[in-house]
């Protein structure tokens, strides 16, 4: 089949997606089950092009397929482009105003991660910075949630989260990760350049992401359950950032 398509645009089959790969199509991760021949190809040309590439069996191609005829290989599209961190810091500095970003370490729902989009939009946020492992990406389930914020939002996409906080702390950003350890978030200063950190769902920020951040801020909890699903709790620490900013 040379030109087969599921009805979510996923591209099916090793012609397809070699041709994909090279016309530059936008492709947010390659999920392939084997290595010789066509299938090496196909994985020498996502490394070339940065394009995340996954191992999967029969069972999770199918189901990428639609039931197409998948050949050991389908593409997920990306609904929008990448960018770098430094055009992320640009956005600031054509606003004049002070760095506000939001950095998800290893937000892997892609209805959680298309939430704080939404939100990191109508609160005026520059962008949002996911690491490429263990992360939801821009695939259409985002695109649907973020409700067309993606179109607004820059996101970057690292291969090194910790390396990515040591460039914005370069560039004067403070960074302050979200845990139950740390001070209430009413008491902190949101105003100054600054990145916010938003642990995944199930285990919060990462020890070596932590370790990384200049101030741990939490919010206060006083029902039986002891966490927030993490896009709501995302917006209201960028709803404090931008109240603080508005006085």
């Amino acid at each position: 089949m040379n030109n087969e398509k599921n009805i979510n645009e996923n591209i099916v089959g090793r012609n397809p997606v070699i041709e994909a790969l090279k016309s530059g199509t936008p492709i947010d991760t390659v999920y392939i089950d084997g290595n010789g021949g066509s299938l090496g190809l196909i994985r020498r040309l996502a490394k070339e092009k940065n394009i995340v590439v996954k191992d999967a069996q029969d069972k999770k191609l199918s189901q990428l397929a639609g039931g197409a005829s998948h050949q050991g290989v389908v593409a997920v599209g990306a609904c929008g482009e990448y960018v770098s961190v430094e055009e992320i810091l640009e956005v600031s500095r054509k606003k004049g105003t002070k760095p506000f970003i939001i950095i998800c370490d290893e937000i892997e729902d892609p209805h959680n991660l298309g939430a704080i989009i939404r939100t990191a939009e109508t609160a005026g946020a520059d962008g949002i910075i996911i690491p490429k492992r263990r992360s939801a990406s821009l695939n259409a389930t985002v695109a649907k949630t973020s409700a067309g914020a993606v179109s607004y939002v820059p996101v970057a996409r690292v291969s090194n989260l910790a390396a990515c906080i040591d460039t914005l702390k370069d560039n004067g950003v403070w960074i302050y990760g979200t845990d139950a350890s740390g001070t209430d978030y009413c008491q902190t200063d949101f105003t100054g350049s600054m990145a916010l950190v938003i642990g995944s769902e199930g285990f919060g920020i990462s020890r070596l992401i932590q370790k990384k951040c200049d101030f741990m801020v939490k919010l206060p909890m006083y029902g039986n359950i002891n966490s927030l699903n993490a896009s709501v709790a995302a917006g209201i620490f960028m709803y404090e950032v931008l109240r603080q900013r508005r006085l």
